[in-house]
C-alpha cells in the first residue's frame, strides 16, 4: 500500500511541475516572451559567430596539424601564420585593391543613386510606380546572364551600335568591376535614397531655391545632408557589398596585385594544385574581414541613431 503511494506521488510530482510553468506562462507571459528572445537571440548569434571563431581555430593550427585538430579547440597554436601571409604574398596590395574598388563604386554609386533618388522621391509624373518597380527588377537579374556580353564588351570585341571603330578595353582594370556592381546595387540604393528624400518637407528646398540654388544644388546642399543617415546607410552597404564581390572580381580580372587583383585572388593565392594551405587560407580571410568589421563598428551607432532620428521626423 505503501509502494503504491509512493509510487502515486511520484507520477503526480512531473505533471505538478507542468502545471505550475503553465500556471507562471498564464500569469507572467512577459517573462515567457523574454526568455523565448534570448534563447533565439543566442541560436542566431551561435549560427553567425562560429564560422569566424572556426576560422580563428583553423588559422592558428599548424598545416600539419590540421588532420588531427579537435572539434572545437587548436591543435597547436601558431600566431605567426599572420606574419606568414604577408610574407609569401604581397597581400597589402590585394586588401587596397578591393578597397579602392569599393570606394570607387560607392562613389559612383551615391552620385547618381542620388540623382534616381531624387526624382522617384520628390516628383509626382505618371507611371512613376512602373518605372520604380522596373528599376528595382534589374537588381533580381542573376549576375551571370550579364557575363558574356560584358565580356565582349570589355575586350572591345564587339561594334558599338553597329559602328566598327576601336575603343579601350575595359578587362583587367577597376572600370570592369565597378560598372557592373553599380549598374546591380543601383536601384537597391534609388529605392533607399528615394524613400530619404520624400521625407525632406518641400519648403526647404524651396527655400534654397529661392536663395538661388539649381535643384542639383538643392539635392547636394539641401537633400543629401538631411538625409545624411539614409545616404551612409546606402553607401557602407555598397561598399560592403563591392568589397565582398567575387564573381565578376574574378573572372573580369587576372588576379595579379599590379592589375587590380582583390582580397579574394590574394587568398587563392596560397591554394597550390594538389595541396592547400588551409591554416595561410584561413589567416588570410580573418585579415580580410578586419576592414569591414572596423568600418561596422566605427558607423554602427550613427547609422542607428540617424534611421531612429529620420522615422521620428515629421
Amino acid at each position: 500500500m505503501a509502494k503504491s503511494t509512493g509510487q502515486a506521488t511520484a507520477d503526480s510530482e512531473p505533471s505538478n511541475a507542468i502545471e505550475g510553468l503553465a500556471r507562471r506562462m498564464v500569469q507572467k507571459p512577459q517573462s515567457v516572451y523574454q526568455v523565448l528572445f534570448y534563447v533565439v537571440t543566442g541560436f542566431f548569434l551561435l549560427m553567425s559567430l562560429f564560422p569566424f571563431y572556426w576560422l580563428m581555430v583553423l588559422s592558428l593550427t599548424p598545416q600539419n596539424s590540421i588532420s588531427g585538430m579537435g572539434a572545437f579547440l587548436p591543435n597547436g597554436f601558431n600566431p605567426g601564420v599572420y606574419l606568414t601571409v604577408f610574407e609569401t604574398v604581397p597581400f597589402h596590395l590585394f586588401i587596397f585593391n578591393s578597397v579602392l574598388i569599393a570606394a570607387l563604386t560607392t562613389v559612383v554609386v551615391l552620385l547618381i543613386g542620388s540623382i534616381g533618388g531624387y526624382v522617384f522621391g520628390r516628383y509626382e509624373f505618371p507611371g512613376r510606380t512602373p518605372l520604380m518597380l522596373g528599376v528595382l527588377v534589374i537588381s533580381y537579374f542573376p549576375p551571370a546572364a550579364f557575363l558574356i556580353p560584358l565580356f565582349q564588351l570589355f575586350t572591345a570585341n564587339v561594334d558599338l551600335f553597329g559602328i566598327a571603330f576601336e575603343y579601350p578595353q575595359i578587362y583587367n582594370t577597376p572600370g570592369a568591376v565597378v560598372l557592373p556592381l553599380s549598374a546591380l546595387i543601383m536601384p537597391l540604393v534609388i529605392f533607399i535614397l528615394a524613400t530619404f528624400y520624400g521625407q525632406i518637407p518641400d519648403g526647404l528646398e524651396d527655400a534654397a531655391r529661392i536663395e538661388g540654388s539649381t535643384r542639383v544644388g538643392a539635392l547636394f546642399k539641401v537633400i543629401m545632408p538631411l538625409s545624411a543617415p539614409g545616404v551612409a546607410t546606402a553607401g557602407i552597404l555598397t561598399f560592403i557589398i563591392t568589397y565582398n564581390e567575387f564573381f565578376f572580381s574574378f573572372l573580369m580580372l587576372e588576379g595579379n596585385p599590379q592589375d587590380w587583383g582583390v582580397l579574394l585572388h590574394g587568398v587563392f593565392r596560397f591554394q597550390g594544385t594538389r595541396s592547400q594551405a588551409y591554416n595561410l587560407m584561413a589567416a588570410a580571410s580573418i585579415v580580410g574581414v578586419v576592414p569591414m568589421a572596423a568600418l561596422v563598428a566605427l558607423a554602427q551607432d550613427k547609422i542607428v541613431s540617424g534611421l531612429t532620428q529620420g522615422a521620428l521626423k515629421e
